[in-house]
Order: structure tokens, then C-alpha cells, then sequence
């Protein structure tokens, strides 16, 4: 199978490139600043709507899998117009462009559809974003839902891993409590996180079935992003006095964040074979190689 791949140099794209290579599949990898490591190296402006036709068209894929996004959500929120050039037009048009040839196209979006304010939220739950990111999405979201070729829309949840250039939450926490930086974090917002290896391997599931729809991938455990702070550092034995439990409220973002974000992986629990991590199972994996990778 041949597949394109958008942003892929990035923290989700990176792994999944790789996982592809390795069972087979031809992966076109598109970027457009830093180079990726894995596929076939495809520079791709996502504000050049004439670039996008003329990749898509040259190399006719057999699958789109659409992940490259601005997920900046402070800077969409500052700077509206590029992520809508970004989050919407190019993806509306990747989606024509995958109407034009037939191919089955995979578009990753964000739990940040959501309002926030029931958490583990379904497939069919209605969304209705806080902020401009989230618009952004949904937006790309129906373009895919309202498409004429065959699609699958993957939502996900605080997506971590070690990157090489893509500092995740965790790597925030760990990278600035050796430099005994004391830090706020948020105790009352609660998402599902993520690790991308396990991740991929769902995505990679969607792609060689084919599997249409929306899907929630992510980790199965809801967590506060101050509790998943300190099971990483207790893991790591690093100093918990040095982080700060704040509310949502009372930090100075432009952006507002959904309280409880956290989504409901039943649907991929009962459909994939690579089920959905719990945060243990995660942070087992993780930790290893984090220690490898830090030397702790």
C-alpha cells in the first residue's frame, strides 16, 4: 500500500511512518520545516493549496493519513487566520483532493472537540469546542464526515512520547524538575494520555482495515494533568515538592481549556486488537525509556 503521510516528522507522525516502513507499506513523508527520518522525504506547505494538489496528484496514494495540524492552541487562538489556512482550508482541500483519486483518508483530531464538562465522551457525543484550536478541528472534522470517499476520523487525548525536537508534557516535567524549577500545574483538568507507540499501532490497524468512522484513540484512564505530573516524577524519584497544584482559572492563558476532556475508548477496546493502554501500562514502558534516555 502506498501511503501519504501529513506532518510527519511530528511527535504521532514520526512513529506511525515507521511502523508502516516496517510491515511493508510505501509512506510518502511530507513536512514542511524539519525533515523526517523514516518514508520518503516530501517537502509540503500547508499554506500552498497548489502544493497540496500537485503532491497529491503526483504521487495518487492509496491512503492520506491527514495528521499534520497547528496544535499550538495559545497560538491559534492569537493568530486566527493561519490556523484556519492551516486547521481548515488545507484540509478541505485534502479532502477533495482524496474524493478526486478514490483513497481512503485518515484525519487525527483532538479531544478538544469537546466542552469539557461531562468527560469520557463517546464517538457520538456532540461536540462543542472552547476555543479556536478546537473550532479548527471540528471544522476539519466535517469536511472528512461530509466527504464522498471512504474516511475515518481519529480523536486523541495529550499524546506523549520522547521526540526528537517535540517536547511533550512529561518531557516538561522531567527536563525542568533536574533543574529544580518549581512548577504550576493544573489539578482540576482531566484528559486521557497518550502514548503514541500504542497509538500508532491503533492507527495502524484503522489503515490496513480500512476501518471507517470516528474513533477514539487514546490512553483508557482519566488523569489530571496534576496526578499524571506526579506518577511520572514518583516513577522517576524525583522531587514532588517542586510541583505546584493550581486551578484552570487561575492560569493566564488567552485559550480556554476544557475541564474534562477525557474520552471513552470502548468503541476501540471492543473493535482493535491493540487495546487502548491504561496509564500504568503506559508510564511501565515509558519510564524505561526515559531512564535510558536521561540517565536516571
Amino acid at each position: 500500500m502506498k501511503c501519504l503521510v501529513t506532518g510527519s516528522s511530528g511527535l504521532i507522525g514520526s512513529k506511525l511512518v515507521y511502523d508502516l516502513e516496517q510491515i511493508g507499506h510505501t509512506v510518502i513523508s511530507c513536512y514542511n520545516n524539519i525533515k523526517p527520518q523514516f518514508g520518503i522525504p516530501t517537502k509540503l506547505d500547508l499554506l500552498n493549496l497548489t502544493d497540496i494538489s500537485k503532491t497529491i496528484k503526483k504521487f495518487h496514494p492509496d491512503t492520506i493519513i491527514h495528521l499534520a495540524a497547528l496544535t499550538d492552541v495559545e497560538k491559534c487562538e492569537v493568530e486566527k487566520q493561519l490556523a484556519n489556512s492551516i486547521n481548515e482550508k488545507a484540509t478541505e482541500l485534502i479532502v477533495k483532493e482524496a474524493e478526486n483519486i478514490g483513497c481512503f483518508l485518515i484525519y487525527l483530531s483532538t479531544d478538544y472537540v469537546f466542552d469539557g464538562k461531562k468527560g469520557f465522551y463517546t464517538e457520538t457525543d456532540f461536540p462543542k469546542p472552547l476555543n479556536h484550536y478546537g473550532k479548527t478541528k471540528l471544522t476539519g472534522e466535517n469536511f472528512v464526515k461530509n466527504s464522498n470517499t471512504k474516511w475515518s476520523v481519529i480523536r486523541t487525548s495529550t499524546p506523549y512520547d520522547i521526540h526528537y525536537y517535540k517536547k511533550t508534557f512529561p518531557i516538561w516535567i522531567i527536563e525542568n524538575l533536574q533543574k529544580n524549577i518549581k512548577l504550576n500545574i493544573v489539578e482540576d483538568q482531566y484528559t486521557s494520555p497518550t502514548y503514541v507507540p500504542n497509538l500508532s499501532k491503533m492507527i495502524l490497524e484503522i489503515i490496513t482495515q480500512k476501518l471507517e468512522g470516528f474513533f477514539h484513540l487514546s490512553g483508557s484512564t482519566r488523569i489530571s494533568r496534576f496526578e499524571f505530573a506526579k506518577k511520572i516524577i514518583e516513577n522517576l524519584d524525583l522531587n514532588s515538592s517542586l510541583l505546584n497544584p493550581v486551578k484552570l482559572d487561575t492560569m493566564p492563558w488567552k485559550s480556554k481549556r476544557p475541564l474534562d476532556s477525557s474520552l471513552d475508548v470502548s468503541k476501540s477496546n471492543l473493535i482493535l486488537t491493540t487495546k487502548p493502554f491504561s496509564i500504568e501500562d503506559s508510564l511501565d514502558e515509558f519510564i524505561l525509556k526515559i531512564r535510558s534516555s536521561f540517565s536516571l
